[in-house]
């Protein structure tokens, strides 16, 4: 006889399957938890039984908390598979793995609800002694929102009112001594907090990034505390929201070992989804249930229409920031392992891209390469920093390299080059043409660069090189960079840009997060405005990838 499958087994095979349509982020959360939920993972296994509890509490004894009062609050299959992966791993004493719980979905999707039976569940029926519930947020009206509604649930309900009832500040279970309070950094007392369970209903309206910080420290007496949030996009940027989702974006894709959180993120994978209604339900999983779809319609039609409503739309009905730097690429898009040998490929022509830097940056050159009835655009990138950059984070005693880079290895292996001094001087690009053509039998046909960057005089050597005509002003604007990015993106996708896996080039790309304007214009920008995180390698890329596009029949015509 078959083992009897959990509702969040099911949600997570109905994602794979594409039963569901669902955002990237889900199906790669679908990819890490389906094999953990069958198969355990390190020290901790899923228990149908404790997964479930949670669900039958609030089915069984919650009313839902507004409109149509006396309703039983009737979970949807994407919120049991949000409780049960946060509630069904446990190690063998029966402790839950998860600590904190982030999910990201559009307004309207039930998040105040399921917070306020979540509430109520964790102060009566989790076996904890005293537990502390909070409900923190940025405002005492934001923070009574879920509290409210767990009075109202509470109310509803003989059976709670047993257990729990409504005192001049907060909700309290006299049979395990705990209580439900609201919490905002204007709370007094904010030290000493000893927290089981902190709900945030919209993280992204939170300024001040201590009182996150002090809820997180208030679990630590705990065996098996939570912070469970669920929180729409924002307008506020560079804070606690961006720190979150960034974080949760690098769990997903494996960059941050953390067994204890757990992310789900709704949200379009594409800005140009928003007019596309069978994309809407990736960011509001309750879509035609919950949410009512003629409304989100009217939305849409609204925003249309009105540049002035298009953000809020943008950012509270489908999770895309405005205003902000938005990541561009996935690791799909980024990294191509294709290689290929470049004295064997018979390239007579590049065009080359070249990002030049102030003083102790990184600089960038890429060639782009194509051969007779061949699709593929292949790139060739170089990159130079000055002795004294390297030098000064050696000599500080810091263990850490360079923008936290292997850049000593990639000057062992040839693909970084060191030039004496704190400066890069422009005449290395010569140098590296020259090289290309002697070593590889590869002419330059023409050069894109950012004339922000670039002195006249080695404007003049580079027009003496390939041709005054030749050498072409690349301006760093969305009006001339939107639309070469967006097919850079779709040729990316492809793996039609082949650039021998090169590191460097590669996380140039994944640095990348780009600025979007009303009108849906895009230009790059570095990831978190973070001057770490280099975008040089990808700006050379798509200088020389704008100049090849717009020369494309002649150059067709001279290889």
């Amino acid at each position: 006889m078959a083992e009897r499958k959990s509702d969040a087994e099911k949600y997570f095979e109905a994602v794979l399957d594409g039963r569901i349509t669902a955002s990237k982020k889900i199906r790669k959360l679908a990819r890490i938890i389906l094999p953990q939920i069958r198969n355990g993972h390190k020290g901790w296994h899923f228990d149908i039984e404790r997964a479930e509890r949670p669900v039958e509490f609030v089915e069984r004894y919650c009313r839902v908390p507004s409109g149509k009062l006396g309703q039983p609050l009737k979970l949807e299959p994407f919120q049991k598979a949000i409780i049960e992966t946060a509630f069904g791993f446990v190690d063998e004493d029966g402790n839950r793995r998860f600590q904190e719980v982030l999910v990201i979905m559009g307004r309207k999707n039930g998040k105040s609800s399921l917070l306020a039976a979540l509430e109520l569940y964790m102060l009566i029926a989790d076996r904890e002694g005293a537990p502390q519930v909070y409900n923190v947020a940025n405002s005492e009206d934001q923070a009574k929102l879920a509290y409210n509604a767990a009075i109202r649930i509470l109310r509803q309900s003989k059976r709670l009112q047993r257990y729990a009832r409504k005192r001049a500040d907060d909700v309290y279970c006299s049979r395990n001594l705990g209580y439900i309070k609201p919490l905002t950094s204007q709370t007094r007392n904010l030290d000493g907090l000893d927290v089981h369970f902190a709900v945030i209903d919209e993280l992204s309206a939170i300024v001040n990034p201590d009182l996150y910080d002090l809820v997180k420290q208030g679990m630590s007496a705990r065996e098996q505390p939570m912070i469970f949030i669920i929180t729409t996009n924002g307008f506020v940027r560079n804070g606690i929201f961006d720190d979150r989702y960034d974080y949760a974006a690098r769990w997903l894709d494996g960059k941050v070992d953390d067994d204890r959180f757990l992310p789900f993120i709704y949200e379009l994978d594409e800005r140009e989804e928003w007019t596309e209604e069978k994309c809407w339900i990736k960011a509001n999983p309750g879509l035609g249930t919950i949410k009512k779809i003629e409304s989100l319609r009217g939305h849409v039609k609204q925003a249309l229409q009105n540049s002035r409503f298009r953000p809020t739309v943008m950012v509270k009905d489908f999770n895309m920031p405005e205003n902000a730097s938005v990541a561009w690429l996935d690791f799909e898009e980024a990294v191509n392992e294709q290689t290929f040998d470049l004295k064997s490929m018979g390239f007579r022509y590049g065009v080359v891209g070249f990002d030049a830097a102030d003083t102790i940056d990184l600089n960038a050159a890429c060639m782009l390469m194509m051969r007779p009835n061949d699709p593929q655009i292949y790139g060739v990138h170089m990159y130079w920093l000055p002795e004294d950059a390297l030098r000064d984070v050696s000599e500080s005693g810091d263990r850490k390299e360079r923008d936290n880079v292997p850049y000593e290895q990639w000057i062992a292996r040839g693909l970084l080059r060191t030039v004496p001094g704190n400066k890069v001087h422009r005449d290395v690009l010569l140098q590296w043409l020259e090289e290309m053509k002697a070593d590889y039998d590869v002419y330059t046909y023409a050069v894109g660069f950012d004339p922000w960057r670039m002195d006249d005089t080695s404007v003049r050597n580079l027009e003496a090189y390939v041709g005054k005509s030749r050498v072409v002003p690349v301006r760093q604007g969305a009006q001339t960079l939107s639309m070469p990015m967006k097919q850079l993106k779709a040729d990316y996708a492809a793996n039609r840009i082949v650039d021998n896996h090169n590191p460097i080039t590669e996380w140039c790309r994944m640095n990348v997060s780009v600025r979007v304007d009303v009108n849906d214009n895009i230009q790059p920008d570095k990831k978190q405005s973070n001057p770490s995180n280099r975008i040089d390698g990808f700006m050379a890329e798509l200088d020389a990838y704008i100049v090849l596009n717009n020369i494309m029949d002649e150059y067709q015509q001279a290889i």
